[in-house]
């Protein structure tokens, strides 16, 4: 599954869902930044990035997120963005 998201004058991104069997967590949040449902931060079980990972955060999981705001706020930061 994959969704656009508009954020002020940014231009709409393609952001795709992450294979739910790779992933240990899998719960949803819903983005004060832009109001968009997105997963919450996971490890994978073989430890590779996931499809749809924003970022990888200094505790190891991967972020989904659709915005640079808040990403891995909650898992010491951002390690490495990859977008």
């Amino acid at each position: 599954m994959s969704a656009f998201a508009a954020v002020g004058s940014l231009q709409a991104r393609e952001f795709r869902e992450p294979d739910e069997s790779a992933l240990d967590r899998h719960g949803h949040y819903v983005s004060r930044s832009d109001g968009q449902t997105v997963h919450q931060p996971a490890k994978t079980r073989n430890g590779s990035k996931p499809s749809g990972a924003t970022a990888h955060c200094r505790d190891g999981t991967w972020s989904f997120s659709h915005t640079h705001r808040g990403t891995c706020s909650r898992h010491g930061g951002v390690a490495s963005s990859e977008r």
